[in-house]
């Protein structure tokens, strides 16, 4: 394959080490968006989570379900994450200012996972139960191995881009973790706890899951930045074959996702209910494709108009009640 300037590793015009003058303004906008969002789990207060939780009549067997889900997946999710990131992607992606981004997502994959620590010790729960739930809870199983198997490829030590199929291959990578785990399979469990805040329950973690789904957003942003780029550069490597499989794949996270919201949420709580939840992925898999320039699916209207006030950063409070997390970060990011 003909080398030639380009955002992999297989280009010999990239040197990882010169950020100047930057190629890519996006990543490095990104990176800024990420810093302005700088926060941290210990500065939301748990006090009445906890009194929550160890109450036997603010929650019901319902919700304590679905609480202890989503902390079960996302305890792992997260880490899957930042390990892929760290082990593959930051590897075959040689621009500087594009890696530079993928160090301040790894921090803040770091930064979720402590969030779940916190929580955890905080509601006083069986670390054990939680995080083996991606072995012992068959919906969140089958949602990880899904992504994983799509990604098993590039983390072999002795991957390398250099032609059409492992560019296809990288791809693949980008779509399973950057637009499936983090762009599908993160936001049903997202409207889950923040449909509970919206009732004044676990309003603590709900805080945290807002603050997360701010973040995941602009993982989304890169990710799907990083995959158009990359159809740009290499455009036989986004044939209509390859198109079809990326189609089919979200349409399989759908389902898995489905399935998940049904387990986690069997029987409805007070204005919600898994279908609603299920109609939600359905209309965010349509965001995500739209924004990789393929067909919608689904064509479903969105059930919670709300969620997309949980990302304006730029939320009306009294100056003295609001936290350096909230006032410090710039009102003119566009959330997916």
């Amino acid at each position: 394959m003909a080398k030639r300037n380009t955002i992999l590793s297989n280009s010999e015009s990239t040197d990882p080490n010169k950020i100047l003058p930057m190629r890519y303004l996006w990543a490095r906008q990104h990176y800024k968006d990420g810093i302005a969002n700088t926060w941290t789990p210990e500065e939301v207060s748990m006090q009445k989570d906890i009194e929550q939780w160890k109450s036997s009549s603010v929650l019901n067997d319902d919700e304590r379900r679905l609480i202890l889900w989503n902390l079960g997946f996302f305890a792992t999710a997260e880490s899957l994450t930042a390990n892929n990131i760290v082990l593959a992607v930051y590897r075959h992606v040689a621009n500087p200012e594009c890696r530079q981004y993928l160090l301040r997502q790894a921090f803040e994959e770091a930064v979720h996972t402590d969030t779940f620590i916190y929580c955890c010790d905080s509601l006083g729960l069986d670390p054990d139960y939680i995080y083996n739930m991606y072995n012992t809870i068959p919906s969140i199983k089958q949602k990880d191995e899904f992504v994983v198997n799509m990604t098993t490829t590039i983390l072999d030590p002795g991957f390398k881009i250099d032609g059409p199929e492992s560019i296809q291959r990288f791809l693949l990578d980008l779509v399973g973790f950057y637009v499936i785990m983090e762009g599908i399979f993160f936001y049903a469990g997202f409207a889950m706890m923040l449909a509970l805040r919206r009732q004044q329950k676990m309003t603590g973690v709900g805080e945290q899951f807002e603050y997360i789904m701010r973040d995941e957003s602009l993982h989304l942003a890169f990710g799907c930045d990083l995959i158009n780029t990359i159809k740009v550069e290499h455009p036989e490597a986004w044939d209509k074959a390859f198109q079809d499989k990326v189609v089919s794949l979200i349409e399989q996270a759908v389902e898995l996702e489905k399935n998940y919201a049904y387990d986690a949420c069997p029987r409805g709580l007070l204005g919600i209910n898994a279908q609603q939840f299920c109609n939600y992925v359905e209309h965010m898999a349509d965001r995500r494709l739209e924004r990789l320039g393929l067909p919608k699916v689904y064509n479903q209207e969105n059930p919670f108009p709300w969620m997309g006030q949980a990302t304006d950063l730029s939320k009306e409070k009294n100056f003295f009640e609001t936290r350096v997390t909230e006032y410090q970060s710039a009102g003119s990011l566009s959330w997916d």
